[in-house]
C-alpha cells in the first residue's frame, strides 16, 4: 500500500501549537530544527525524517497521524482536520480563511 505524508495537516498542527510564538522560539523549543525549515514546513514542504520525528514529538502525536494510506491511523482532532482543509482551500482569500479559523478556535475553546 502506498503512503504519503499529509503536509497540510502537519503544517496546520504546527501553526496551531506555535500560536503566536515566533518560528525562532519554536525552533529552540524543538531543538536541531531551524526556523527556516519550520517556515518551509508551514508552507507545505516535506521535512526530512529526523525533523519530522522531532516535530511530532514536540506536537505530542504519533508520526502515523500524518501518514495517508497507512492502516490504524491515530486520528487528528476534528478541529485540526477542518483547519487543514480550510488552509488548503484555494477559492477563499487568506483573510477569510484566517477569520474562519478564529471562529473555529473560539467554538472549540468555549467548551
Amino acid at each position: 500500500m502506498e503512503s504519503t505524508l499529509n503536509t497540510e495537516l502537519l503544517a496546520t498542527m504546527l501553526k496551531n501549537k506555535r500560536n503566536n510564538k515566533g518560528l525562532r522560539a519554536v525552533s529552540q523549543e524543538i531543538g536541531d530544527v531551524s526556523f527556516a525549515t519550520l517556515s518551509r514546513i508551514e508552507q507545505g514542504k516535506v521535512p526530512d525524517v529526523d525533523t519530522f520525528i522531532r516535530i511530532c514529538k514536540w506536537l505530542g502525536v504519533s508520526t502515523d497521524t500524518f501518514i495517508i494510506g497507512a492502516e490504524n491511523l491515530e486520528s487528528a482532532s476534528t478541529q485540526d482536520k477542518v483547519i487543514a482543509h480550510l488552509r488548503a482551500e484555494k477559492t477563499l482569500s487568506k483573510d477569510t480563511v484566517n477569520m474562519l479559523i478564529k471562529m473555529i478556535d473560539l467554538a472549540y475553546n468555549s467548551k
